[in-house]
């Protein structure tokens, strides 16, 4: 489904960007692994797309970094010969209560999860449209279309990655560039095993169907918004949530 293709997947040493990593892989694709500080579990994933057949690549950025961004984008095009499909998945949680959170906490998340996403798609934006083809999948979260209390940078970030995702389409889509969103509700990662049983329980409660979802649930979603199966489908959003939002 994906043989031929190059992907770039951010924050993809662990969690939902590993499992994203991987099932691109599955579907024949080379895979470029990035990541922020995780250079062990990078390498593992790296020997795991190997092992399939496929080439892969870990590379060290900070999304939040632009110039960083743009030299990996180059480096990796000059390694690669070209990257056609990018998977936005880097992100980060700082959450507290409104009264409580810093400027500094609420800053750090916009810049990752929101402001990261927009340096890696501009620095894509011309190699793409030099290829007159390529697919944008940008990670957002069911917590930025139903807001969460105590999540409110987290929440304002991956709404605002939606909004992006659209605007960006309309501006890609006469040049065979799609761009999507998908929007995870809650995934059995580490980030959720560490919450109390009583935390789980109230998240469970909200799910229609009555589960966690699985990351590669979200994997799955992601290589199908990748693939020329979906190529009449830009600027959307697929939740991936049980329900949750309906």
């Amino acid at each position: 489904m994906l043989t031929g293709k190059v992907a770039l997947v951010t924050g993809a040493s662990r969690g939902i960007g590993r499992q994203i990593a991987l099932t691109l892989a599955e579907y024949g694709a080379d895979v470029i692994v990035n990541y922020n500080g995780s250079r062990e579990k990078a390498e593992e994933v790296v020997q795991e797309i190997e092992s399939m057949g496929r080439k892969a690549a870990a590379v060290q950025c900070t999304v939040a970094d632009f110039e960083a961004c743009g030299k990996m984008v180059e480096n990796m095009i000059a390694q690669f010969g070209h990257i056609d499909i990018l998977v936005n998945n880097a992100g980060i949680t700082k959450d507290n209560l409104m009264i409580k959170m810093s400027e500094a906490d609420f800053d750090a998340v916009i810049e990752t999860n929101l402001k990261g996403t927009f340096h890696m798609i501009k620095h894509m934006y011309r190699p793409f449209l030099k290829q007159k083809a390529g697919r944008i999948i940008n990670l957002s979260s069911v917590t930025g279309i139903l807001g969460n209390a105590g999540q409110a940078n987290y929440a304002a970030s991956k709404a605002g990655v939606i909004g992006l995702t659209k605007s960006v389409a309309k501006e890609l889509a006469g040049r065979n560039i799609t761009v999507n969103a998908v929007a995870p509700g809650y995934i059995d990662t580490d980030m959720t095993q560490a919450m109390t049983d009583t935390a789980k329980e109230a998240v469970l409660s909200q799910i229609p169907l009555k589960r966690a979802g699985t990351p590669k649930d979200i994997a799955e979603a992601v290589a199908f918004l990748a693939s020329e199966k979906a190529s009449y489908i830009t600027g959307q959003v697929l939740s991936v949530d049980g329900g949750m939002a309906i």
